[in-house]
């Protein structure tokens, strides 16, 4: 059960069309909650779909960010790129090929990476089906 101010936040979240689940305004963090992905924000790009489930601060962390992309065949939702959270990926369906130190591997279910801040990685679909992967950015 929640407690009372976990469960105000919630509700004021949810009222407000707040999903994905984000800390509400005045400091507080991210609410224990479990997000399916039909209540994840989803957004319909060119390369696939991007759902974002989790987004704000935690008691421990200045950001935390939890989504999924599901790729389309022969896509990449952007060119190789660098930014100043570190970042997990993990292919839960497909095939494809995530760029990491320099480095091209090659993934399917079940292959997980991890990448430093400020260090140059991408992905890409080289599958014939939907490439799925989820992903956890954050800054402490």
């Amino acid at each position: 059960m929640f407690a009372m101010e976990n469960r105000r936040d919630i509700l004021m979240m949810l009222a407000a069309g707040g999903l994905p689940l984000r800390a509400a305004a005045g400091g507080s963090h991210l609410p224990n909650a479990v997000v399916n992905a039909n209540q994840a924000k989803a957004s319909h790009e060119s390369f696939g779909v991007l759902r974002i489930f989790f987004e704000g601060p935690t008691d421990q962390l200045k950001s935390m960010t939890g989504g999924s992309l599901l790729l389309n065949p022969g896509q990449q939702p952007h060119p190789p790129h660098q930014h100043p959270e570190e970042e997990f990926m993990v292919v839960t369906e497909g095939n494809g090929e995530i760029l990491v130190n320099g480095k091209k591997v090659q993934v399917g279910p079940g292959s997980m990476m991890y990448c430093e801040a400020n260090q140059l990685h991408g992905v890409k679909n080289t599958g014939a089906k939907p490439l799925l992967f989820y992903f956890y950015k954050w800054q402490a």
